[in-house]
């Protein structure tokens, strides 16, 4: 095994090689990939690792993640550094990696640090045995590997990032190496001057190695003489602090990552309107040497781009700025530079122009040909009438006219919509005015398109042929929806890639396979009701690897769940960084009160949040639509029945009076039925406000066509709690006619259901 990977004494070798982690709970700023419940935490504490590419800034732990890899695994271990090895030394570690799998059944693990500086032929070498399976690569790099790494080599492995440590991560590390007598000063009794160590920590800008070789210094340079006898005193001062840590050079590659991610922030602070981060990452690419034509290419596209018609002027002033640069260069050339960054980023912004990619893509769809009036005249008006019917603007008033100007397969189609701000905001009144005036005008010429759309879209018959088309509609109406639920909850939580999330009540998958995409190196779990709902939602992911995989906990009295310990055993962590769930107690309460049912479901997920979130939909039963407001609603107009005076939404008397009793009937069932039909948004915020969370919660509007049959109908009164209290609330005449009412409704087409759904949001204090 490679020296790198053995363990140093104080005094053998750098202060910064010494204090390596040794185990995975020692690696500091990295909890959101080692994490408790951390997918790589997983699969290195299972030692079931694929192969895997570390990237990340220096100083921020990559190879001591390699170093941990090694003393917890059972395979065997190899390490090489691609600025000093080469296809002879690839070929060696092959070899013995190729003899203990033949030989002893054992895996390799190959760790390649600086793995982007290898060539394309030697990655290309080591191709072939990562895909067999002979050696399982663990590569480290600064560099982002989608673009500096065999393409083929990044297929084939998981990427993990790691960040910068904080300045808590890094005050942690040198605490570590201050207080650990064998590797680091723990024998001496080190104090600094006040401020001294936070500006070790400040300075090393998120690099552990930076701030642990500053802290050598500073402490090996202060006593007269190295070492000390033990237990002596070392006071570092504020002085040697700063001597031991000078300025760190800037981190830019124009060939590399940093150069795009420099590039990116410019871009998007601009976008942003932040003149400060503007300003700032102009600095940083000017000091770095960064390209000015560069910069002004950039800076012209976003003149167009995202300031566009908003500001006209925009474009034409970077423009000047460019030429002003050219010809005065620098240092003076700064001013023109920090001019136009300046004027872009305080100009209203508008990304209007987007909508030629929009036109382009219609062009690219179908190639539709030019109306005749819009054609040539001059060469064949007499032949084919081209031209014929061309409205001459400036014949008009206010030199417009509203003809067509699209293909007829594109009519009525918008691609631009002017913004409100700047220039765009003065013009947007009249654009959109001549637009409306112009559909006016081609619909009301065209009856017969118009009576086409209007039967496509409103007229449904049970013998019609678009019965099938109605279907898909609705189908898709009620897919939609439930998107928006999906949608809304997770969008609510915004859990991080590397978070811990809990899917409640997750039977139908809608949630869970959405959650298991937002977070690819956390976790993702799952509470189901029977063990055969958990092999059907496992089935769906048969491709995945076990590290990959959602967790299943089974609780047959869903919505229940686990606690602390019950998730440690069945998930490997106690603690979520949030919890989602659509409609938990959509099969009722089982006889308990709905505010109890809330307030323990409440406490068990406060218990398995540590500071996260959660968020949830639900419906309750008094928001949701009455059957007398259906009635209510008048029938689609090519309707005609008895119901009906012939004016379409004129109830006759006898219905408005049977419509009343129903409304009555109903409004008692909702507030005298008991508290599973009664409960409200307050009963559900106010139990999870007991539990110790702040809340928000919003109503949700909702609403969708739903084809009702008389059977559907009939079981309403025949099996609900519903149904059997109207039926005794209104009596024998009146329920009969009721149901044939809904009957003759239902009949004529599809109804508009609308109800209202909460989406609650807690945060745990």
């Amino acid at each position: 095994m490679d020296e790198l990977f053995t363990a140093g004494k104080s005094g053998d070798g750098p202060l910064a090689d010494r204090m390596r982690p040794r185990t995975l709970d020692e690696v500091a700023g990295q909890d959101h990939i080692v994490g408790p419940g951390r997918l790589l935490r997983r699969a290195i504490q299972a030692d079931r690792l694929s192969s895997v590419i570390f990237y990340g800034p220096p100083g921020t732990g990559k190879t001591s993640l390699a170093r941990v890899i090694a003393n917890t695994t059972k395979s065997a271990f190899e390490s090489l550094n691609a600025v000093l090895s080469g296809i002879k030394d690839i070929r060696e570690a092959i070899d013995r990696s190729d003899e203990r799998r033949r030989l002893y059944g054992k895996r390799t693990i190959l760790f390649v640090d600086e793995v982007h500086r290898w060539n394309k032929a030697q990655q290309d070498a080591l191709l072939p045995w990562v895909e067999n399976g002979t050696v399982i690569l663990v590569g480290a790099t600064t560099e982002n590997p989608f673009f500096e790494v065999n393409r083929a080599l990044v297929s084939r492995s998981r990427i993990f990032q790691l960040k910068s440590l904080s300045p808590g991560g890094l005050l942690e590390t040198a605490r570590r190496a201050l207080a650990d007598r064998e590797r680091g000063y723990g024998a001496w009794r080190v104090s600094f001057e006040a401020g001294a160590l936070e500006h070790l920590v400040e300075v090393a800008g998120g690099d552990a190695r930076s701030l642990l070789n500053a802290l050598e210094l500073a402490v090996e340079t202060s006593p007269a003489a190295w070492p000390p006898p033990e237990g002596a005193a070392v006071s570092i001062s504020l002085q040697a602090a700063e001597e031991s840590i000078q300025r760190r050079a800037v981190l830019y590659d124009k060939e590399g990552d940093y150069h795009y991610d420099t590039i990116s922030a410019f871009i998007k602070s601009v976008r942003g309107s932040d003149p400060d981060g503007a300003l700032y990452w102009l600095a940083k690419m000017v000091r770095a040497g960064e390209d000015p034509a560069f910069i002004f290419r950039r800076m012209i596209i976003l003149a167009s781009e995202d300031v566009g018609l908003a500001d006209p002027a925009a474009l034409r002033v970077v423009l000047s700025c460019a030429e002003s640069f050219e010809r005065i260069g620098f240092p003076e050339g700064n001013y023109p530079l920090a001019h136009a960054c300046l004027y872009l980023a305080t100009a209203p912004k508008s990304n209007s122009a987007m909508a030629f990619f929009d036109a382009l893509g219609e062009v690219e769809k179908e190639d539709a040909e030019v109306p005749n009036h819009l054609r040539d005249k001059s060469r064949d008006a007499e032949g084919f009438g081209h031209g014929e019917g061309y409205l001459y603007p400036h014949a008009y008033r206010d030199h417009w006219a509203a003809q067509q100007y699209l293909p007829s397969a594109l009519r009525g189609r918008v691609f631009y919509t002017p913004g409100e701000s700047g220039y765009e905001g003065v013009i947007r009144g009249e654009v959109l005015r001549r637009r409306e005036l112009q559909a006016a005008a081609l619909l009301g010429a065209d009856t017969g398109l118009a009576a086409a759309a209007d039967g496509e879209i409103l007229s449904w018959s049970p013998a019609s042929k678009g019965r099938e088309g109605a279907f898909k509609r609705l189908e898709s109406g009620r897919s939609a929806l439930l998107l928006e639920d999906r949608d809304a909850i997770l969008e609510k939580l915004a859990p991080a890639r590397h978070d811990r999330i809990l899917v409640a009540n997750a039977g139908d998958g809608l949630l869970l396979w959405e959650a298991l995409r937002r977070v690819p190196e956390g976790l993702c779990a799952a509470v189901v009701a029977s063990p055969a709902a958990r092999e059907a939602l496992e089935g769906l992911r048969l491709h995945l690897d076990e590290t990959e995989k959602p967790l299943f906990a089974v609780i047959p009295e869903t919505p229940a769940l686990p606690d602390p310990e019950e998730a440690r055993a069945l998930f490997g962590t106690p603690i979520f960084d949030c919890l989602a769930a659509r409609e938990p107690w959509r099969r009722g309460f089982g006889g308990v009160d709905p505010y109890k049912a809330f307030a323990a479901w409440a406490r068990a997920a406060a218990a398995l949040l540590d500071g996260g979130a959660l968020c949830l939909s639900a419906s309750p039963p008094p928001l949701g639509q009455r059957v007398s407001a259906l009635l209510a609603e008048p029938p689609p107009v090519n309707a005609r029945t008895a119901e009906y005076s012939g004016t379409a939404g004129r109830l006759s008397a006898g219905t408005e009076r049977l419509l009343a009793r129903l409304r009555e009937a109903e409004e008692a069932f909702f507030t005298e039925n008991g508290a599973s039909w009664s409960w409200t948004a307050e009963t559900l915020g106010d139990a999870f406000k007991e539990a110790g969370f702040s809340i928000q919660i919003e109503t949700l509007e909702r609403r969708e066509e739903r084809l009702v049959t008389e059977k559907d109908a009939a079981a309403w009164f025949a099996k609900s709690p519903w149904g059997k209290a109207i039926g005794a609330s209104l009596g024998g005449p009146d329920l009969e006619e009721l149901r044939r009412l809904l009957g003759v409704r239902f009949q004529q087409g599809p109804v508009l259901w609308q109800w209202r759904s909460l989406l609650l949001f807690a945060e745990k204090n």
